[in-house]
């Protein structure tokens, strides 16, 4: 048992070594492609960047270096994404960029604006970069490229290349190297020792050129990483400014949401309210005159209008707090509004949404989906619609999105607009940081999706 596990492993060696190299020698073209351009780069960026940053320097006691110095700043970050982006050729992870603006939404101005890239670290390591870094890594990277090229290709052609250069006068040097070592080549010829060096020195460098280049290419790619990829900071930045452009929506939808909860309720229920309160009084009036006929037709009148206004209240509270909701959770609420549908409704609904779902998230797509089933059913023309709810799992299995989907067989059309419905129900769900998507061509059918990420649950 032993042997055969050794044999193994020493078949297996090989391979993977064989195999691992061959990769690195299908990124080596594209390294030394890289190497050689980065170099032409930072020469251009050096010369224009120094140019105008010590120009802007020295014009700084007349103001107008300021605007030059910025307009250096920005020069900086576009040789930087140049360089980010030609490290594409060298096969290895790309490079995140980093968070250009960091200043808090509605903060402007134009000195705010002016001075932004002033105010912000990465255009300062861009030009840093672009002025200093890159020009000393990429002259050392590419004096060593160039040599690991010319000497690999060059040493394994010298047999055909090398008879063309002119003999005599020094051109013949392998006969000092056979007086050197006559136990090695003895009697060879100059032109002999001359080709069998330089072809070793071509295999050794050929064969050692993916590991070179390739080591070269990486060693860019770590100081890109450093000084022109994203910082952890910027992670916060972005989630601080998607915070409060999330609690910016959410806070306008809800200031939509209750300006027509409070239009509905004026030209529905108070109306039929103030007629009830009418009914009443004349109802008295004809009670107090005897008139027993037209006072039971009085009486008939305002219970129609009662029971319409307690139906018109209860709709609207629908979309504000429904009990079922908060006893039973999201999944029964759901498809309490399907049952409630005149429509055939098909539902495919995840029970599990009532674990992983905060009170919020619950009353928002609850809210949303009632609303796009008032929609289907008032403006659609649909005969049947499907409900599914469904949570999305993340790379390490953890539910991390609820799915919501409400698809109709109606004639479509249905679009986003501004102060319409759909607008509304986007800035509903944006304030939960999710995405609502609406997929209606003309002629149906139409399919409306709801996505919200879920927040982690803590231990």
């Amino acid at each position: 048992m032993t042997t055969m596990t050794t044999d193994a492993v020493a078949t297996d060696a090989p391979a993977g070594f064989w195999s691992s190299y061959g990769r690195a020698w299908t990124r080596t073209p594209g390294s030394a492609v890289y190497l050689i351009a980065v170099f032409v780069l930072a020469m251009i960026s050096v010369s224009v960047l120094a140019s105008l940053f010590w120009t802007g320097v020295g014009l700084l006691v007349v103001v107008v270096g300021l605007p030059i110095i910025v307009g250096t700043l920005f020069v900086a970050r576009g040789f930087g994404l140049a360089d980010r982006g030609l490290l594409w050729l060298t096969g290895l992870p790309q490079i995140q960029g980093p968070e250009w603006n960091r200043d808090k939404p509605g903060t402007g101005g134009f000195w705010m604006t002016l001075t932004r890239p002033i105010r912000n670290a990465h255009y300062w390591l861009y030009l840093t970069h672009g002025m200093i870094v890159s020009p000393i890594i990429s002259t050392i990277s590419f004096a060593i490229s160039t040599a690991w090229i010319s000497v690999g290709l060059g040493g394994l052609t010298y047999w055909f290349w090398g008879a063309f250069i002119p003999r005599g006068d020094g051109g013949e040097w392998g006969h000092y190297v056979s007086d050197a070592l006559p136990w090695l080549f003895g009697s060879t010829p100059s032109w002999g020792v001359e080709v069998t060096l330089y072809l070793i020195a071509g295999i050794v460098f050929t064969f050692t050129m993916p590991w070179v280049l390739g080591g070269l290419a990486l060693g860019h790619h770590a100081v890109a990483k450093g000084m022109l990829g994203r910082w952890r900071s910027d992670d916060l930045a972005a989630e601080v400014r998607a915070e409060a452009a999330a609690r910016g929506a959410a806070v306008h939808a809800e200031d939509v949401a209750l300006r027509r909860l409070e239009r509905d309720i004026h030209d529905g229920p108070q109306q039929r309210l103030v007629r009830l309160q009418l009914d009443l009084a004349a109802l008295e009036r004809r009670a107090e005159a005897g008139d027993a006929d037209a006072a039971a037709e009085l009486a008939r009148e305002a219970r129609g209008h009662a029971k319409a206004a307690l139906d018109e209240l209860r709709a609207l509270s629908s979309g504000v707090a429904p009990p079922l909701l908060q006893d039973r959770g999201l999944a029964a609420a759901l498809s309490a509004v399907a049952a409630g549908t005149p429509l055939v409704v098909h539902t495919d609904i995840d029970p599990a949404i009532d674990t992983v779902t905060s009170p919020e998230v619950a009353r928002t797509v609850y809210f949303v989906v009632a609303e796009l089933f008032t929609n289907v059913v008032k403006h659609s023309g649909a005969s049947a619609v499907t409900l599914k709810a469904s949570l999305r799992p993340s790379v390490t299995g953890v539910p991390s999105t609820l799915d919501v989907w409400v698809v109709d067989n109606g004639r479509g059309g249905a679009a986003f607009a501004p102060g319409h419905g759909l607008e509304g129900l986007r800035e509903r769900i944006a304030g939960l940081r999710g995405m609502l998507v609406v997929d209606s061509p003309a002629g149906g059918p139409t399919s409306v999706g709801a996505h919200v990420p879920l927040a982690p649950t803590l231990p």
